[in-house]
């Protein structure tokens, strides 16, 4: 293992490579929660109807342009977010089971849980503010709007349009719905990865390379999904909404569920689906390359003492 500040940048490094390939599928999912907010059934409208039919009506009416917007403010987060759950994990999975097993080594689900849930709610803190304005970019549309629009030129902008407005906190608005999302997805993201891993290689004799991380990563993106699906379109109002159209987490999810039944909130599923199994594997995968590579860095430029 790479130490905490290389298996951040290689965290980073590997977020980016997979946000690059899935995030037409974000913003698809993006457009899906927020259509036919707050409307009853048989008023809602239904522009974006699944993965494939979103990504081909966005790159129609807007083009390439259209279905990477905020592709930029997705870099940054990933590789805050990413960075902090990929590197913060393991040390802080060897601390406690040392302090609490006496075994650094030992694997406990509890912990990986806490961990895994822990470092990704550093992650989206750190992030929050890049995840409100790529939202917000996501969403926006002059051909199919859906929800709030907001007309932001690039990221910068938007982060210094809500900063005038609505001052430091308004960067953070949304932030408990990203942590508690965060936290779902991470509390299971890097236990169910090693848990396959580790019963592929028991039970089906796999050897470690490229078959055996496709794999795991694979197992661990859908069980993700299934996770965090519903604090994520929590997550998306909470950050779209103009003014205080929800007061918090527990009122949006009530609003939701009350207005547009208890499926609202799994409205998006097929394209997060889509979105999250690439981009697990991708990120999963190319974290075990790259914290190869920033090792064999290490071991080259760092005294032996700080490895």
């Amino acid at each position: 293992m790479a130490t905490t500040a290389g298996a951040f940048v290689a965290g980073g490094i590997a977020a980016c490579g997979a946000v690059t390939a899935t995030h037409p599928f974000e913003t698809v999912k993006i457009r899906m929660q927020l259509q036919g907010e707050l409307q009853t059934k048989g008023h809602q409208p239904h522009h974006y109807r699944g993965p494939i039919h979103g990504v081909n009506v966005i790159v129609r009416n807007e083009g390439l342009r259209g279905i990477y917007r905020g592709i930029g403010c997705a870099y940054v987060y990933q590789v805050l977010l990413n960075g902090c759950r990929l590197g913060f994990y393991e040390p802080m999975r060897q601390g406690l089971a040392s302090l609490l097993l006496r075994d650094g080594a030992k694997q406990n689900l509890a912990i990986n849980m806490f961990c895994g849930a822990s470092s990704g709610i550093i992650g989206a803190a750190a992030g929050s503010p890049f995840f409100l304005v790529k939202t917000r970019l996501q969403s926006y549309s002059p051909f199919l709007p859906v929800g709030t629009q907001h007309n932001y030129r690039n990221a910068l902008d938007g982060l210094s349009q809500i900063y005038k407005a609505e001052g430091f906190g308004g960067l953070y608005r949304g932030v408990g719905a990203a942590m508690i999302r965060t936290g779902f997805g991470s509390s299971v993201q890097l236990p169910t990865y090693f848990f396959a891993k580790r019963r592929l290689v028991r039970h089906l004799g796999m050897e470690e390379g490229a078959p055996l991380h496709l794999a795991s990563s694979t197992v661990s993106g859908f069980v993700v999904c299934c996770f965090m699906h519903p604090p994520d379109t929590i997550m998306s109002r909470l950050y779209n909404q103009n003014g205080n159209l929800y007061k918090g987490v527990f009122d949006c999810l009530g609003k939701t569920i009350r207005t547009e039944g208890f499926f609202a909130i799994y409205k998006g599923f097929l394209p997060h689906l889509a979105r999250i199994l690439p981009h697990t594997i991708l990120t999963l995968s190319l974290a075990e390359q790259t914290n190869k590579l920033i090792r064999k860095l290490e071991q080259k430029i760092l005294p032996a003492s700080a490895l």
